[in-house]
């Protein structure tokens, strides 16, 4: 039985898939979310209040949470109640599943946040898990009008193709069912033709000086390098948590909350000509 792999360009030299057992560290996202789960109770008892964002001023950029490969939006529910709790007003992506074409998927989310920024007068700032951030960094590329900043989760921007086994199995299985007849899947051209050569590279065009850009990584990461999510262009921070866990592990939501309060700071344009 044929099987599909990713394209070369996905997979630059200096990259490489984490090992077999490294998947073994996801299963600590059960322990990361209990600490979210924790800390927000501790926060809650503290404050005297059900929500500690209650009665901060909002003049804050909306939030827009974009879920990782394989996730929907219920991925990053704890995240958003984590940052609601801290005067942060967010929005789903309306992404149900993120199994679909890149750019098509994109293009969604380009409307989508179209509609939260005339709704609320103001740029937003992305929080994208994994693909996520892939899918957020090409469209602040193409759409600085409606980003203000982005934040990216172990988001493998320099070598998408960096990942483990049980992913390269998973795309596999969509090809596999988009080719069947099956439709709103990834198929063999969003891997390994055409349509994957224009993600990555809008992916991994210059940033407009005006977006500000963290991009949030672990070194404990066992779906992906850690070393393909840190983009030349961001402010790089590190954290200890699994690859799952960036969506639930309180470290990483702190990390977050630190990347939406910095100001926008403008890169200087030479920096960006010679990346």
């Amino acid at each position: 039985m044929a099987t599909y792999s990713v394209a070369d360009f996905l997979l630059p030299e200096g990259y490489a898939a984490p090992r077999a057992a490294s998947v073994l560290r996801e299963a600590s996202v059960v322990t990361e979310a209990g600490r979210l789960a924790w800390s927000r109770l501790g926060n809650r008892v503290l404050s005297h209040r059900p929500y500690a964002g209650h009665g901060v001023e909002r003049d804050v950029d909306p939030v827009v949470l974009v879920p990782g490969f394989l996730a929907g939006d219920a991925s990053l529910a704890l995240m958003g109640r984590a940052l609601r709790e801290h005067g942060h007003r967010t929005y789903r992506s309306h992404i149900r599943a993120n199994v679909g074409c890149t750019l098509q998927a994109a293009e969604e989310l380009e409307s989508r946040i179209e509609s939260v920024v005339a709704r609320r007068g103001r740029r937003v700032r992305i929080v994208g898990h994994s693909l996520g951030g892939m899918l957020a960094r090409g469209l602040a590329v193409r759409r600085p009008d409606l980003v203000s900043g982005i934040v990216t989760l172990g988001s493998p921007m320099l070598a998408p193709g960096a990942h483990h086994a049980t992913l390269t199995r998973s795309l596999d299985a969509l090809v596999r069912l988009s080719r069947a007849g099956v439709p709103g899947l990834m198929a063999l051209d969003c891997i390994a033709g055409d349509c994957a050569r224009a993600s990555f590279d809008e992916s991994r065009a210059p940033l407009p000086p005006e977006v500000a850009f963290t991009a949030v990584y672990s070194r404990r990461d066992g779906i992906v390098d850690w070393r393909a999510c840190i983009d030349p262009l961001a402010t790089a921070v590190e954290v200890r948590s699994s690859h799952l866990g960036m969506a639930v592990d309180p470290t990483v939501v702190r990390a977050v909350r630190r990347a939406l309060a910095e100001p926008v700071a403008h890169r200087d344009s030479d920096d960006r000509e010679g990346v």
